[in-house]
This record gives C-alpha cells, sequence and structure tokens, in this order.
C-alpha cells in the first residue's frame, strides 16, 4: 500500500511567530494595502488575549484547556500556554502535547492543512472536543471534503458561510479596499497602444485541482492573453519585478504593472463554494473586470449586480471572449462593470453586513485575527458545554446532558475535482492532472472512513491506520464505487 504525501502548497508553517510563503505557493499569494493586507495573521495578537508568564498560576487552575495540535501553528508568543479571556470567561491556550490526556483539556485545536488522519492522537478521549481550522484551499487536504473526513470535528471554521465559525472574507480588508481608484482610462489605453493584451494572467502555481491552465490555453485561440509567472507563460515582468530579492507581490511597483490591464483571469486552484481568493479581490481592488472561474456562489459576495464575468456563464471560450472582445470595445459597458467604486455602488446587502458583523480583521492591529477569534470560539463553546455538563451531574433526572455537536459536510462538501476544458473521459490517462487529483480527492474519502473506524474501534495505535486503508481498498475494487 502506497502512503501518498499530502502537498502543503500556500503558506507553510514556519514558527509560533510567523507564516511565510512556501517554495510551491503561488506568485501573487500576498499583495498590500497599509502595506500588509495579504500577509497571513501574524501570530502576535494584541486583542482578546491576557498575556500570562507561561505557567498557569493557581487562577487557572480550574481553567479549560485548548490544545493547539498542528505543530507550529500556535497564536501566543513565547510561552507554551497563554490565559485567553473571551465573550464567556477564560480558558488556557497550549501547544504543550503532554497536556492531552489531562481531565482539563476540553479541546483539540487542527489546523487542516497538517491534519494527517495517519498521524491523529488515538485514543480519541470522550470528554475532549475536536475543533477544524481550514481557511486554505481544498486541494491541501481532500480529506475534509468529504462527510467521514469533517465529521471527525465538533466545531468547523471554513472559508464556508456554514461552518460554525465562518471565514468566507478572509481575503478581502474591507469596503475601502474595494472603492481603491482605478487608472485613468487613458493610461490603459497607452498601454495596449505599445501592444499589449486585453487580458492577464499570472500564475506561477501549476497543474491545480481547478484545471484552470487547460481552460486558459484554449481561451488563448480566441482572445490575445499576456501570461506571466510560471504557468504557460509568453510575457515577462519587467526586470526589477522578477528579482524576488528586491520586488515582492506587494509591491507596488507590481500592483500598478497589473492595474494596466483592463481584464484579469482569476481562476481559483480549486473549487468549492465560498472558496475565494486574492485572486478575485485583487484586481477588484485595482479595478479591473476579473474573469472567474472558482467558488459556485461567488455572485453571492459580490459589490453589486456586476462586477465579474463568471466563466462558466459561457458555453465555450469562444463565447467567452467574444464577450470580452465586446466589452474591450465598448467603454460604456465597460464602465458599468465599475461602477460599485462610486459612492452608493456597493449595494450587496450580505457583503455589507458580513464585513461589518465580522469580529476579527484582515491585518488589522485593532481587531483580533481570525485565529484569535477561532480561538475563543471554541473556549466559549468549551465553558458553556462544561456548564451544562455540571447542571446535568447536580440534576440528572430534570437537566438532560448536553447534546453532541458535529461539524457537516455541508462545511466544506468541495466537488470531485473536473476538468477545466473539455470532457474527462476525452482526457488521456496518462494525463498528470487525471493521475493525481482524482486519486487524491478520493483517497481524502478513504482516509476519512479508516480514521472515522479506528475511533469506533477504540483504536490506540496510529500504526493500524494503514490496515485500515488496506481493507478499504480490497473493499472498493470488489464493490467498485458508482460512477459520478
Amino acid at each position: 500500500m502506497t502512503c501518498r504525501v499530502y502537498r502543503s502548497r500556500g503558506w507553510v508553517v514556519e514558527s509560533s511567530v510567523s507564516r511565510i510563503p512556501g517554495p510551491e505557493g503561488e506568485a501573487e499569494c500576498a499583495e498590500p494595502w497599509s502595506g500588509s493586507v495579504f500577509q497571513p495573521p501574524f501570530a502576535l495578537g494584541s486583542v482578546g488575549v491576557a498575556r500570562s508568564s507561561g505557567k498557569p498560576g493557581r487562577d487557572e487552575d480550574d481553567l479549560p484547556v485548548l490544545l493547539w495540535w498542528s505543530p507550529g501553528l500556535f497564536p501566543h508568543f513565547p510561552a507554551d500556554s497563554e490565559r485567553i479571556e473571551c465573550a464567556r470567561g477564560a480558558c488556557v491556550a497550549s501547544r504543550d502535547r503532554r497536556r492531552r490526556r489531562e481531565p482539563r483539556t476540553r479541546a483539540l485545536l487542527f489546523y487542516g492543512t497538517d491534519f494527517r488522519a495517519s498521524e491523529a492522537p488515538l485514543p480519541r478521549l470522550a470528554h475532549q472536543s475536536w475543533a477544524l481550522l481550514h481557511e486554505e484551499s481544498p486541494l491541501n487536504n481532500f480529506l475534509l471534503s468529504h462527510a467521514p473526513g469533517i465529521r471527525l470535528f465538533n466545531l468547523s471554521a471554513t472559508f464556508s458561510r456554514r461552518s460554525d465559525y465562518p471565514l468566507p472574507l478572509q481575503w478581502l480588508p474591507g469596503l475601502a479596499y474595494l472603492r481603491h481608484a482605478p487608472p485613468a482610462p487613458a493610461e490603459r489605453a497607452a498601454w495596449r497602444r505599445r501592444g499589449y493584451a486585453p487580458l492577464l494572467y499570472l500564475q506561477s502555481h501549476c497543474d491545480v485541482p481547478s484545471d484552470r491552465d487547460r481552460y486558459v490555453r484554449e481561451l488563448m485561440r480566441y482572445i490575445p492573453v499576456d501570461s506571466y509567472g510560471k504557468c504557460l507563460q509568453n510575457r515577462e515582468l519587467p526586470a526589477r519585478l522578477r528579482d524576488t530579492a528586491t520586488a515582492t507581490s506587494e509591491d507596488p511597483e507590481l500592483l500598478a504593472f497589473l492595474s494596466r490591464y483592463k481584464f484579469h483571469l482569476a481562476m481559483e486552484n480549486a473549487i468549492c463554494d465560498d472558496y475565494m481568493t486574492e485572486k478575485l479581490w485583487r484586481p477588484l481592488h485595482l479595478g479591473a473586470v476579473p474573469v472567474y472561474r472558482g467558488s459556485p456562489s461567488v455572485r453571492d459576495w459580490m459589490p453589486n449586480e456586476r462586477a465579474v464575468i463568471l466563466v462558466d456563464d459561457f458555453e465555450s471560450p469562444q463565447q467567452l471572449a467574444a464577450f470580452i472582445d465586446f466589452l474591450d470595445s465598448n467603454d460604456d459597458e465597460y464602465a458599468k462593470y465599475l461602477a460599485y467604486k462610486q459612492p452608493g455602488g456597493i449595494t450587496n446587502r450580505l457583503l455589507l453586513d458580513s464585513l461589518e458583523q465580522r469580529e476579527w480583521g484582515v491585518n488589522d492591529p485593532w481587531q483580533p485575527s481570525y485565529l484569535e477569534g477561532f480561538e475563543c470560539f471554541v473556549c466559549d463553546h468549551e465553558l458553556a458545554r462544561l456548564a451544562a455538563e455540571r447542571a446535568h451531574a447536580a440534576d440528572p433526572a430534570r437537566i438532560p446532558p448536553p447534546p453532541p455537536r458535529i461539524a457537516q459536510h455541508s462545511h466544506m462538501a468541495c466537488p470531485e475535482p473536473s476538468p477545466g476544458f473539455g470532457r474527462l473521459e476525452e482526457i488521456p490517462e496518462n494525463d498528470s492532472w487525471k493521475e493525481m487529483w482524482l486519486q487524491d480527492y478520493w483517497q481524502g474519502l478513504d482516509q476519512g472512513e479508516a480514521l472515522t473506524a479506528m475511533i469506533h474501534n477504540s483504536e490506540t495505535h496510529q500504526g493500524r491506520f494503514w490496515d485500515y486503508m488496506q481493507d478499504i481498498f480490497l473493499r472498493r475494487n470488489q464493490y467498485p464505487r458508482p460512477p459520478t
């Protein structure tokens, strides 16, 4: 049985202080708004955290402990344990795995990209909740896209609005970011006269589950596309912007360069409801029109009814190219896609309310990060559960025990990867996308089922995981999965 290693693309946890782009991350993973908006959440939060010496004092002896199980991700520094103050009361956050079996350790917090079914802490203790934080791409861990995988957890914080602590707007700093003025039309017209295309593609993370390069390659047959980065490259960035020693994806000069394009191909690396990244929000910030493929629910979050062109609205790349050509040659029609930048132009009530009501900020020093917000969400849940358990113990005849809480499939529910262009049966069996991502997706289901069975059987030894996987493999071959 071969053990496939999950590829952790995107942000790589480097230390307990900060996280930096990984070597396989995409060129546009970060960009500025007030200097650092698209850096990952800074680990030294200042809101909602009461600092301690690192060792629980006497007044902390009765507080529930939240144990961060994922290595390297701990939103406090430098101690191994911190007292945190939340809405319902206080908890102790810790990263000391020696505390796992303590009765006071009420919750284990897992980071989805780092979660390995084969390394899960066993046996699972009945008094502990498992809490999942997974705001990153579905491709980082397909186990969580299946019901057996995500239902391993009691609490969830994902990019989906349906999760317990939803993070769909994790990449959007606020309304001012969307209202940023676009370049003058004359500047873009001059750019075009220099021979540049109307459409920009900037990707260095190729061969991803969304299969975006296959679609873009076909689109290039019908409309000029200037492609920078490693994927389908046909143009070079200016020399200074190519040198990562002198320029980063936050560089104002890079943003100014990108803003000269009227249309940006904005293709997510995976398809899932509410999974929206800087690929969508950056062109809106720069005053370009995103030509978007990613979250099927993206319209729910747009500033108004006409701000984005959706690839899936068109029957073919040829039809999409014709529509882009039409907008490119009709200034008045194009301007309608930028109306949200005018006073009162952002009319989407869901977007407005979600930004106003969220309790965390995007690299805002005056607000907690969503890491801290998630931590307090778990703390409040455990304090409420503890109170309910005590009330039941005091009067079991009259007060029922607290009901179990389980994360639901809808908290991610990402579909099987599908070809970016064409039909699956038309793609050769030795195609790298077909060989990699379909297998990864369905192996995630098997891993979730294996770990669920181990927990139900009260297994204590992680090494038996691959025995369970082998059993599932044999059953799958005897009773093949029905076609999708």
